[in-house]
């Protein structure tokens, strides 16, 4: 089968042949129709992400596709045929993938494969976040930085579904108004001279959605409201905020990490939980994936690139 493997940090991606993977006991094998990118990704073929997969490996983490083969000795309701969307740490960006079918998800009537690929960790991550950590309440105000990125974007259509006013924070008009048609009341732009000012004029916030972290959140403590919650998702920015204690103890802050596939481990059933919610969300209509790249398998080093330099929106997908 065709894969795209890395074999040094920091270096390309390149086209390879591999044998195709047999499933073991409690897994299925995929034939992929398409892969998710993440921002996660780049990080990991830097090796700057929180898991380093031994070398070479296959990139990729979230896909969808059709259920190829069974081992024997799985028990499930699966059959070959069946179409499903899965995650792993990495290994997806190739013809084919075995996944424990635990963690695959048969999809909706309604949703594509391409869809599929561009929900499970963009979605899955905003709305454990927003729901299971910050416990966000109908009537609060939401904050969320890089609103129109993966997450970001899916923050403010989560956030609004569950009762929040949304301020949008993203740099440009195209971005915000890609904000705005996702269901944000107010949108700034990230450039804004005093960001902190702005917030407090809009009367301060009581949840904080940050996947980029620097200077930002800085702004975004000092606005505040007493018992607020602010949430780091990710530090896209390439810089760490720094946290005074001082001022939580004050305002009686709190600052909560959410890292979502390490809920693979410790709690897994709380991940399967949140996507099941939200599968059913996508049915009934009431969620959006927004796509602002389609690229075949060939050209998955552009994908990495429209991330990288910021010019994609939504999510890029890789198809095959």
């Amino acid at each position: 089968m065709q894969v795209w493997q890395l074999t040094a940090l920091g270096s390309p991606a390149q086209r390879a042949e591999r044998p195709l993977p047999t499933p073991e006991p409690g897994q299925a094998r995929l034939k992929i129709s398409a892969v998710g990118l993440n921002f996660a990704d780049l990080l990991m073929a830097e090796g700057k992400y929180q898991e380093r997969p031994v070398l070479p490996f296959i990139p990729g983490m979230e896909f969808a596709g059709s259920i190829d083969a069974l081992h024997p000795d799985t028990p499930t309701a699966l059959k070959p045929g069946a179409r499903v969307a899965g995650f792993a740490s990495h290994g997806a960006l190739a013809e084919y993938i075995t996944a424990p079918t635990a963690n695959l998800i048969p999809l909706p009537d309604s949703m594509s494969f391409k869809q599929a690929a561009a929900f499970q960790i963009a979605y899955g991550t905003s709305h454990l976040a927003l729901a299971h950590k910050a416990q966000l309440q109908p009537g609060e105000t939401l904050l969320v930085f890089g609103a129109a990125g993966g997450v970001g974007l899916t923050a403010v259509e989560i956030g609004k579904r569950m009762g929040a006013k949304v301020i949008a924070c993203a740099r440009g008009p195209e971005k915000l108004a890609i904000a705005r048609a996702a269901g944000a009341d107010i949108t700034l732009d990230s450039d804004t001279p005093d960001l902190k000012a702005a917030l407090k004029a809009l009367g301060g916030v009581d949840v904080v959605y940050d996947p980029v972290g620097g200077p930002a959140f800085s702004a975004a403590l000092s606005a505040c409201r007493p018992e607020g919650r602010l949430l780091t998702i990710g530090f896209a920015s390439g810089q760490l905020p720094e946290i005074p204690a001082n001022h939580l103890l004050v305002k009686n802050l709190s600052v909560m990490g959410l890292y979502w596939g390490g809920y693979l481990t410790f709690a897994p059933q709380v991940l399967t939980d949140s996507l099941r919610t939200l599968f059913q969300w996508f049915a009934q209509g009431g969620l959006r994936p927004h796509i602002s790249h389609e690229l075949p398998f060939a050209e998955y080093p552009n994908g990495l690139e429209l991330l990288r330099s910021r010019q994609a929106t939504g999510k890029v997908v890789i198809t095959l």
